[in-house]
């Protein structure tokens, strides 16, 4: 399930849905678009996307040059936990397309934290996704950045990217009731006909995209395009150089700005890496992997608690697992609200509790209402990560992250491909196996992607730049320790090393890992080598 992004902010980082198999599968990449077959497992494919400069003349100027408007936050982030003397919101302009600078633009919102002494430069952050707003971030990590000494000496800034949030045009698809019709139907059916089904509505979805958007916007949604935006906040923001702290697809943000422009990167931290070179079969299975290796180890933490449903054997933890949600295949367990709880929203539930130790208590809770019948608790778990609120309104994350990930690399369309991961799928993640195997597999949303992809998974090449940090943990649920490891490799940076089962680490109130990124941010002075937290 991608997250989304990170735990104190609604979970959405890459999925990619295979849904013959009942399954979200965490990837916080978006190496999924429309290419044929054979583009399946180019990963050493060349970027797409020449470096472009930062010009202080020409059609571009007018975007580098404008300076925000700041004001209140009182409008953009009403429900923020933020200091307010300290805190500006306004707006960016950006080129749709930069290759059109003279066409439609984009406004981008934007959130500062200012500096509590003389500010040294700017720290501009990505909560991860894609499709989660950053403004949101901000609005509720500013208090505590606020305290650090990272808030004395730079403007820390996050912002919604293209289509994302409250920055316009913000892109939405499909309707509310569209949202709780598609949740509520068990799409577990692997007969020749329920994969048909399956791909339909897959199909759909771009469609209505298409239909709400338009074309050029939507070719224009993906990574290769928000670099540049950075770019230009960059300028707007009146700095020569970024720092940048970038979370889960955040990082890929990160490794791509530093491939097109390494020298206007300072400093940079990614934390849960995207590994922008890996295969998307390969990723989407060892995403999977890493959300089993996170149920065993919540698994292991619930039978040793008072009323646990998966009972006192870890070994069959799973086993008790799948029964128990299985049971809501054609009978949604009952809840407060009249929706109800299907299977799959158990499954969205489920996987949104394993993305942080400190969400395990709600999913122990959901469990056992799970055995008496009721599905409450799990069915605003899967709200939160859904983006929908009480009212019933969603928000816009969802359908921009189907938007981005669509363009930003190749979709699986080989039917034989298909077939192999869900049936491998079902093998590495046997706790969101659904019980319905036929080897076949459905194509998700990018396979009929009515446009084509912007990027290419290649490993990032950039000279110049300065030394950077990633921070991987060795059981993140969504990106893969091994993912860290080699996005560090090809961005010569320093690896850090955090011990636990969680998605992402950095500045959580860990002094073996703030205290060294702290530094670094401050002066420069690298983690030691090989650091372990």
């Amino acid at each position: 399930m991608t997250t989304r992004s990170r735990a104190r902010v609604p979970l959405v980082l890459a999925v990619v849905v295979v849904v013959g198999a009942g399954l979200l599968a965490a990837c916080s990449s978006s190496h999924v678009a429309r290419l044929g077959p054979d583009a399946v497992g180019s990963s050493t494919t060349s970027s797409v996307s020449a470096t472009r400069p930062s010009p202080t003349s020409g059609p571009l100027a007018r975007f580098y040059t404008q300076r925000i408007a700041w004001g209140s936050c009182a409008e953009m982030a009403p429900d923020g936990d933020y200091p307010p003397d300290r805190s500006d919101c306004g707006r960016v302009t950006v080129p749709i397309d930069y290759n059109r600078p003279d066409g439609a633009t984009a406004s981008l919102a934007v959130f500062r934290l200012r500096a509590a002494k003389q500010s040294t430069g700017v720290l501009v952050t990505n909560p991860g996704g894609p499709g989660v707003s950053g403004v949101d971030y901000m609005a509720g990590t500013a208090a505590q950045f606020a305290r650090e000494p990272v808030g004395d000496s730079l403007d820390v800034v996050g912002f919604d990217p293209r289509g994302v949030g409250r920055s316009t045009p913000a892109v939405r698809c499909r309707t509310d009731a569209q949202r709780d019709e598609v949740r509520a139907k068990d799409w577990v059916d692997t007969s020749p006909a329920g994969i048909a089904a399956t791909e339909q509505r897959n199909a759909a979805v771009g469609q209505e995209c298409l239909a709400a958007m338009g074309r050029d916007f939507l070719a224009h949604l993906g990574t290769s395009d928000v670099v540049d935006d950075i770019d230009v906040l960059r300028g707007a923001l009146g700095q020569q150089q970024v720092n940048y702290l970038g979370y889960s697809y955040g990082t890929l943000i990160g490794a791509r700005y530093a491939e097109r422009h390494p020298t206007r990167v300072r400093a940079m931290i990614n934390d849960g890496a995207v590994d922008p070179s890996t295969d998307p079969v390969d990723d989407i299975v060892a995403q999977n992997t890493g959300f089993q290796r996170a149920f065993d180890d919540f698994a292991a933490d619930c039978v040793t608690q008072r009323g646990c449903a998966l009972g006192t054997d870890p070994a069959r933890a799973t086993e008790r697992y799948v029964t128990l949600v299985r049971s809501l295949i054609g009978r949604p367990a009952s809840t407060r609200d009249p929706r109800g709880l299907s299977y799959g929203d158990a499954i969205t539930a489920t996987g949104q509790a394993l993305y942080a130790p400190s969400l395990w208590k709600y999913l122990r809770d959901g469990l056992a209402e799970l055995t008496d019948g009721r599905g409450d608790t799990m069915l605003r778990l899967a709200d939160l990560y859904e983006g929908r609120d009480r009212s019933g309104r969603y928000d816009t994350t969802a359908d921009a992250f189907t938007a981005i990930r669509c363009v930003d690399g190749p979709a699986i369309t080989d039917r034989a491909t298909l077939d192999r991961l869900d049936t491998e799928l079902r093998r590495t993640a046997p706790f969101r196996d659904d019980g319905r195997g036929s080897g076949r597999g459905a194509a998700d949303e990018c396979a009929f992607w009515p446009v084509p992809p912007t990027s290419q998974p290649h490993r990032i090449s950039a000279p110049g730049l300065a030394t950077t940090v990633v921070v991987s943990t060795t059981d993140d649920p969504a990106t893969p320790y091994a993912a860290g490891v080699s996005l560090a490799r090809q961005l010569n940076a320093r690896l850090v090393t955090f011990r636990g089962t969680q998605h992402t680490a950095s500045f959580e109130g860990d002094q073996c890992l703030d205290g060294p990124l702290t530094r670094y941010l401050l002066d420069l002075t690298p983690p030691a080598e090989g650091l372990t937290c």
